[in-house]
C-alpha cells in the first residue's frame, strides 16, 4: 500500500504557485457529497457514514463491500460513491488492501478494492460532478489512477471534451506512461483549457473591444482576470 492512503489530502502547486488540492482533504468515510441535499437532495438522509475507528461501523463497511463487488449496488451513481467510501474506510481500518478485501470476502478482489478507494480519495469538486452523475463512476476510476494537477486537469476535460470511458482510461494510461497531459488529450481531439463560455451581451461586447484594442485574444483577457480573481 502506498504512503498516500486513502482519506490523506495532498496538495500539489499550480503554475502559479497556488496551493491545489488533488486529493479528498475531508476525513475517511465521511459522506460530504452524499449528505450534501443541494446535491443529492432527498437522497442526502440516505447517507452512511462509515467510521474505520469503529468495529460496528467497519463491519458495515465490509458488508457493503461485499454487496459492491458482487453488483449488487446497480449501475446508481451515489450507490456507487457510497461502496467507493466503504473500501476507504475497511482498507484504512484493516490498514491495507488486501486485509480489507479478505475482510470483505464474497468476490471481493484487491484490485476492486483499490479502484474504489481511490475513487473516494478524488478531490471534493471532483466527487461532487460524480455525484450529479456528470462524471461516470466508471471514469472517475481511472482519473483517481492518475496523481497531481493531472487528475484535476483529466477530470475537467472529461465534462468539457465529453470523454466517454474508453477515452478515459485510454487518457490516464497515457499519463502514467509519461505522456503530457495536454498531447494525451489532444490525441483524443481535446485541448486542454479549451471551454465554451455564455456571457451576457454587455460583457461579451466590453470584452471583444478591449482584445481588439489591446490586441491580445479574448481568452487572454478571461485568463488574467480569473488569475486575479483565483489568488
Amino acid at each position: 500500500m502506498t504512503d498516500n492512503r486513502p482519506g490523506e489530502g495532498s496538495n500539489r502547486r499550480g503554475e502559479n504557485g497556488r496551493s491545489i488540492p488533488t486529493d479528498r482533504e475531508s476525513p475517511v468515510g465521511a459522506p460530504v457529497i452524499r449528505g450534501d441535499e443541494s446535491v443529492t437532495g432527498t437522497r442526502a438522509r440516505e447517507a452512511v457514514q462509515f467510521d474505520p475507528d469503529d468495529p460496528d461501523s467497519l463491519a458495515d463497511a465490509a458488508e457493503t463491500v461485499r454487496q459492491f463487488a458482487a453488483g449488487k449496488t446497480t449501475d446508481d451513481h451515489l450507490y456507487m460513491l457510497r461502496g467507493a467510501a466503504a473500501c476507504a474506510a475497511l482498507v484504512r481500518g484493516e490498514g491495507s488492501y488486501k486485509a480489507a478485501a479478505e475482510r470483505a470476502s464474497g468476490e471481493t478482489t484487491v484490485s476492486f478494492i483499490r479502484k474504489w478507494a481511490r475513487v473516494h480519495d478524488l478531490p471534493r469538486s471532483v466527487r461532487k460532478q460524480v455525484a450529479l452523475g456528470r462524471i461516470a463512476p466508471t471514469a472517475a476510476k481511472h482519473i483517481a489512477r492518475v496523481g497531481g494537477e493531472a487528475r484535476l486537469l483529466l477530470a475537467w476535460a472529461t465534462l468539457d471534451g465529453d470523454l466517454t470511458v474508453r477515452d478515459v482510461r485510454s487518457i490516464a494510461s497515457k499519463v502514467n506512461d509519461g505522456v503530457p497531459i495536454d498531447r494525451a488529450l489532444v490525441e483524443h481531439d481535446v485541448v486542454l483549457g479549451e471551454l465554451e463560455l455564455t456571457l451576457s451581451p454587455t460583457t461579451y461586447r466590453d470584452l471583444r473591444q478591449r482584445a481588439s484594442i489591446e490586441g491580445v485574444e479574448p481568452g487572454q483577457l478571461v485568463t488574467d482576470a480569473l488569475e486575479d480573481y483565483f489568488e
